[in-house]
């Protein structure tokens, strides 16, 4: 999953300190987010399963190898692995 959304910021009164560094998102936030689109959709025992599996296998996986299947609550396209040519 090479490509990144940004990550909303809030305005601090005291500005930004020296050096900042911009807020990257976790590699699984999206299937953390489908997830809680899924408690919101109906019955959570059937909603919520199918994309709690994903984020779980998402989690255990290294970075670059995580699921491909598409997203069930989100229109997002599904993270996509890069070939690796060896």
């Amino acid at each position: 999953m090479s490509e990144t959304r940004p990550v909303p910021r809030r305005e601090s009164p005291w500005g930004l300190p020296e050096g900042h560094r911009e807020p990257k998102a976790h590699r699984c936030n999206d299937r953390v987010e489908d997830v809680v689109q899924a408690f919101l959709e109906g019955n959570p025992f059937k909603t919520v399963p199918g994309p709690f599996k994903l984020f779980y296998r998402c989690m255990r996986s290294k970075p670059g190898e995580e699921p491909t299947e598409p997203f069930t609550y989100l229109d997002l396209e599904p993270p996509k692995r890069e070939a690796k040519l060896e």
